[in-house]
């Protein structure tokens, strides 16, 4: 069970694209350690709503919230309707770690990529992160945690991952920044990195495409692809207050991918 020991209250964590994938396995991890989840969704309420009710069914708080994290115009309202929800349901306005998670994938070569695509990157993987942060902080109680989750596709290049990665490295760097900023708040902020999981993240390539599969094991020291799990139980670990003098760091989860 998670004891902060700056809150007299259930710790609480805000997980951005908690209903599938990665952000999925966080909260449930999470929540089998004691914490209370809320998370965000863009289009599969669906998927939401089951990862909530399984949250709930281990004794735990959890609830959804729309969220277009490309959308900056949208981020000042959407702090004040979670700071009614952290009031109405926990009967108190701060919560204790944000997990800047939710992104998109994209595939295609530096000379085919085009502004369009860049700008959607760079909106829900560096634009967006950057302000919602700025945004939720004010939510954030004192001793809180900030996890902003990068790829490991920012040490090793691939071909058609140019836009994406470079997104990665900035938020890489922007948590160097946050650490410092609100260092004097005793917030920690940490960058976890994946290597290549096997999730419908980017077309599914890792899970489905048996080449891809067994050519990411074959360069990976622990010899297969990771699981969703593998990132769930990496995320707990790094919010723990076991890894409380973990601070401005970038921690690669990649099985020893391209070592």
């Amino acid at each position: 069970m998670n004891d902060f020991s700056n809150s007299i209250a259930q710790p609480i964590a805000l997980i951005t694209g908690g209903s599938r994938g990665l952000g999925r396995s966080a909260a449930l991890h999470l929540a089998r350690d004691g914490w209370d989840v809320v998370i965000t969704y863009q289009s599969r309420a669906d998927l939401a709503d089951a990862t909530v009710q399984e949250i709930r069914s281990l004794g735990r708080k959890a609830f959804a919230m729309l969220l277009d994290t490309s959308s900056v115009a949208a981020f000042g309202d959407f702090a004040a309707a979670f700071q009614a929800l952290l009031q109405d349901n926990w009967g108190r306005g701060r919560f204790d770690a944000l997990v800047n998670n939710a992104g998109t994938g994209l595939d295609a070569s530096f000379m085919q990529t085009t502004e369009a695509q860049f700008d959607s990157m760079m909106n829900v993987h560096l634009k967006g992160v950057f302000f919602l942060t700025q945004a939720l902080v004010p939510l954030l109680a004192d001793g809180g945690r900030i996890l902003n989750v990068s790829s490991g596709l920012a040490r090793f290049s691939f071909p058609g991952k140019a836009a994406y990665a470079m997104m990665k490295g900035g938020v890489e760097v922007l948590t160097r920044y946050l650490a410092k900023e609100l260092g004097p708040r005793g917030i920690r902020v940490n960058t976890l990195a994946p290597g290549a999981i096997a999730t419908d993240f980017g077309g599914g390539a890792v899970r489905d495409n048996p080449q891809v599969n067994a050519g990411v094991a074959a360069v990976t020291a622990l010899g297969r692809v990771g699981e969703a799990d593998d990132i769930g139980g990496a995320v707990l670990a790094l919010l723990s207050p076991a890894s409380g003098w973990i601070n401005g760091q970038r921690v690669e989860a990649s099985g020893g991918m391209l070592v």
